[in-house]
């Protein structure tokens, strides 16, 4: 049984670099990829990243991803329009570190695509207190 694939998309190669050693120590088991920066490493998205980091971890229990500010949105759905055949890929209204964090323990359980997206999604509900 696969996994649900996690990818960490971000302006900063080095934001999600970090991020992503932290999930792997959580869940060493869950597929992860990261799509930080421009084609030039430079700070900004590119879809052609987002792209493979996506095929990179996709599997019939599908791929959630992450993003850290509204305008990789764009770029995120332009890679996901490229994907003819690869219907299970969600993208998650969560926070980047919190809901990336939740979704990895979740996938790491073995839960669906729809459960995964649900807890991750619940992580931006914490109340302050």
């Amino acid at each position: 049984m696969n996994n649900v694939g996690i990818v960490l998309v971000s302006h900063s190669k080095e934001l999600v670099s970090g991020l992503l050693a932290v999930l792997k120590q959580v869940q060493p088991h869950v597929p992860i990829a990261i799509a930080g920066g421009t084609d030039d490493d430079e700070i900004g998205t590119s879809a052609q990243k987002i792209r493979q980091a996506i095929e990179s971890v996709y599997s019939d229990a599908g791929v959630v991803l992450f993003f850290d500010l509204g305008s990789a949105l764009m770029n995120t759905e332009l890679a996901m329009e490229w994907l003819e055949g690869m219907d299970k890929i969600r993208i998650a209204d969560a926070p980047l570190v919190e809901g990336s964090y939740a979704a990895v323990v979740e996938s790491g359980c073995g839960s669906t695509l729809d459960e995964v997206v649900k807890t991750a999604e619940d992580a931006k509900l914490i109340e302050k207190r």
